[in-house]
């Protein structure tokens, strides 16, 4: 009895110095568990997150467009040149010095009107002295005449030698083309003498007065600019000339309208047709000259004026514009970078027509369907997935707005 009842408090105390230690084990399980929790599991999902955004981060974000459609006429404005129908620098054709001027800029004149008078003093002498050279050349044939006709009625009778008779003859017909001589110097003298007065060529308005009264004249168009006395042109008919670029030029065909403008009349426009072109590119400049008439009887336009030309061209290829950006220079030539609908990069071989600036038009390479890359990167590679912005707007050909 003693022994049983001894055993079983020492089994007790046993049992309960055993439950303290079964306690601390689950304090300290449960302990871990709360670390696991609140340390490890956070850094698990913030890896696996990081790991997530770094995959998604590797996959590029582009923006795209929709080019824009080119039209079927394409209007080209170029600087061109006006002129009258008829222009000419008048000059003088005689020296001498300026007696008299008729008509001043502006003055409107008529064909054949007298502008200027010119004193040629010196002139008039000389056509003064070969008249009277002709006067002397025209008595000695008529004696060489008399001479040769009685020499040659004595060689009928035998009077005098043959000789004598042809010599009569020859000096009968050498006086005969001196007077000829004298009468061509006589009357090239008369025409120097009638330049003396200086006549309109044709109907038109005085632009430019290089002469005054008393002013010395050189005859002829060798002193330049200078020499000239009058310039005179037909402001009611123009003649617009224009250089129309390599590309263009198939298109300007005479018969073509075009429309005319000028800066100091914005929102006004005239109106010419194609007449002629020179059928020939300039090697200098690649471009096609190019005449243009245009009926000015309003006086819209002035002769000399600077105007651009608006030409309605057809567009016998048409194209598609794109921003200057989304064009991608590399080794291999020209490329736009095109999402398909897997949404990988294809690099498309392009042609490019007129570089407008901002955007250019692509003549080959492009339909106008495809989601062009606006801006592409450089590092940019064919089959390349990349991820749209959700920002980009399909229109007309521009950037989207950031």
């Amino acid at each position: 009895m003693t022994t049983g009842t001894l055993d079983e408090p020492t089994r007790r105390r046993g049992e309960d110095s055993r439950r303290p230690r079964w306690r601390w084990m689950v304090v300290l399980a449960a302990f871990v568990a709360v670390v696991v929790v609140v340390g490890v599991l956070p850094r698990l999902r913030a890896r696996t997150a990081v790991s997530r955004d770094t995959e998604a981060m590797s996959v590029p974000v582009v923006s795209v467009i929709r080019p824009k459609r080119g039209g079927p006429v394409n209007e080209v404005v170029l600087p061109a040149s006006v002129r009258g129908y008829r222009e000419a620098a008048i000059f003088a054709r005689t020296n001498g010095y300026l007696r008299r001027w008729y008509v001043d800029i502006g003055t409107r004149v008529k064909k054949g009107q007298l502008l200027a008078e010119i004193a040629a003093p010196e002139v008039d002498r000389q056509l003064e002295q070969a008249r009277a050279d002709l006067a002397t050349t025209v008595a000695n044939r008529e004696l060489s005449q008399v001479t040769a006709k009685r020499f040659a009625g004595l060689l009928e009778t035998d009077s005098v030698a043959r000789q004598d008779a042809d010599n009569a003859a020859g000096d009968f017909a050498a006086k005969s083309a001196l007077v000829r001589s004298a009468q061509a110097n006589v009357k090239r003298l008369e025409d120097l003498t009638s330049f003396q007065r200086v006549y309109a060529p044709f109907d038109g308005v005085i632009t430019a007065r290089n002469t005054d009264v008393g002013a010395l004249i050189d005859a002829g168009a060798g002193g330049g600019a200078g020499s000239q006395l009058f310039f005179i042109a037909q402001p009611e008919r123009l003649r617009v000339y224009v250089n129309v670029p390599e590309s263009y030029a198939r298109a300007a065909r005479p018969g073509l309208t075009v429309d005319l403008s000028v800066a100091e009349q914005p929102g006004q426009r005239s109106h010419g047709t194609i007449v002629t072109t020179a059928n020939a590119i300039d090697p200098t400049t690649r471009t096609l000259l190019v005449q243009i008439a245009v009926d000015n009887r309003t006086g819209a336009l002035l002769p000399g004026a600077f105007a651009r030309v608006h030409l309605a061209l057809p567009n016998e290829t048409p194209a598609v514009v794109v921003p200057a950006g989304a064009l991608l220079f590399r080794a291999e030539g020209l490329r736009v970078g095109v999402v398909g609908p897997d949404n990988r990069v294809a690099l498309r071989p392009i042609t490019i027509g007129r570089d407008l600036g901002p955007v250019v038009e692509v003549t080959s390479g492009l339909t106008g369907d495809e989601a062009v890359i606006a801006s592409p990167p450089d590092s940019l590679l064919a089959g390349q997935v990349v991820r749209i912005a959700p920002q980009s707007t399909p229109g007309d050909g521009s950037a989207p707005a950031p």
